[in-house]
């Protein structure tokens, strides 16, 4: 009796969670149609008119004074206070689903789910498949010995938190983040390396997905972007070919090249083999499915529901750690550490915690190890 009493309490638990985080979103749909904001939840621009003068609009103009907007119009500035309201309700329905990570206003409050996506995402050919430009498929290594927490932060091989802008360039600032950590793993040396030169000048396109070319500012993908270096002989440091956050002219010079690639890898086995090649290959590229990154403050994000086959955002993994506690994954739980391009401002000073071990959001679908040349 005692053996099936365990798997049913465990699944009576687990309905149990399930229905409540249901429930909750509901309840926050029925308090909304007895206020303003229900007006928003299809956008339509003549209700917006009335959250003026509402406790909606109070908390919307604290958000313009805390991240600097500026709308030129007033036409404008109703709109963006329908987008804001309606991602109110959305951050809400995130906490209900992630409720051991905190959700709620960020810098991407007045911007809807389309907008947000092509300018802060850009990923290509992401359904859940490793990139398959060129690269060969990664050895198994040793998993037995792994530490419990690492950080390559602590080490010395993970630049500053950089800011991408409204530029769906994510995947360029993937690539350069493991090539930074490749190059210190091989000379010592951190050095700050071009996302602009990607941007501008990497139009290389997958071998099998013809249609997943590097487009600068309208995505690209990581695993491409490594056979541009190679091909091109290398890439520049951050100060010779700065940052722009707009698609340009190439400007690459031979000359100035800082760090030369010489092959890439495709892990894509499970999250231990990740976390291995992350201890002996250093910061590793991802792509991930971004859809509870726009409202997340912080904490472990370990979601109830999270597509893991329609991967839009490229990141960078830097470490993992073992006691972010999930109350509804039963106890202390371990998590990734990703180093995100949008400024420090967002997440855990410009980091995502995401819950290690059941592929979440895609984890284990696109994530590549780079090799650099020595001098």
């Amino acid at each position: 009796m005692s053996r099936e009493l365990g798997p049913t309490l465990t699944y009576a638990n687990g309905v149990a969670l399930l229905t409540c985080a249901f429930l909750f979103i509901s309840t926050i749909h029925a308090r909304t149609q007895d206020s303003n904001i229900r007006q928003v939840t299809d956008n339509p621009p003549r209700h917006n008119h009335n959250l003026l003068g509402t406790a909606t609009e109070l908390r919307f103009k604290s958000f313009i004074q805390e991240y600097g907007k500026d709308y030129y119009t007033h036409e404008e500035y109703v709109h963006r206070l329908g987008v804001f309201a309606k991602n109110l309700i959305r951050a809400a329905e995130h906490q209900a689903l992630d409720p051991t990570a905190v959700h709620g206003v960020t810098q991407f409050s007045d911007l809807s789910e389309e907008e947000f996506e092509s300018m802060y995402l850009g990923v290509k050919g992401g359904f859940g498949r490793v990139g398959s430009g060129g690269g060969n498929e990664a050895k198994l290594l040793e998993v037995g010995k792994l530490p419990d927490n690492f950080d390559w932060r602590e080490k010395g091989a993970v630049t500053e938190v950089k800011m991408q802008g409204t530029c769906g360039s994510c995947w360029a600032f993937s690539t350069t983040g493991a090539v930074e950590g490749a190059n210190f793993i091989a000379t010592g040396k951190l050095l700050s390396l071009s996302e602009q030169q990607l941007v501008d000048c990497d139009h290389s396109c997958d071998i099998k997905e013809k249609d997943s070319c590097d487009e600068g500012c309208n995505g690209g993908l990581m695993t491409n972007a490594y056979n541009y270096l190679i091909k091109a002989g290398g890439i520049e440091e951050e100060k010779s070919y700065p940052y722009t956050g707009k698609s340009g002219k190439c400007k690459f010079n031979p000359e100035k090249i800082a760090v030369r690639v010489a092959n890439f890898t495709n892990i894509q086995v499970n999250e231990d083999q990740i976390a291995a090649h992350l201890v002996q290959n250093g910061p590793l590229a991802v792509g991930l499915n971004a859809v509870f990154m726009q409202t997340y403050i912080g904490g472990v994000s370990c979601p109830l529901i999270c597509p893991k086959k329609m991967l839009n955002h490229g990141v960078v993994l830097v470490g993992y750690g073992s006691r972010g506690f999930s109350i509804l994954r039963l106890g202390y739980k371990q998590y990734w550490i990703i180093k995100n391009s949008w400024g420090k401002r967002w997440g855990e000073h410009g980091y995502y915690k995401l819950c290690r071990g059941h592929n979440m959001c895609g984890m284990n679908s696109m994530v590549s190890a780079v090799v650099t040349h020595t001098y």
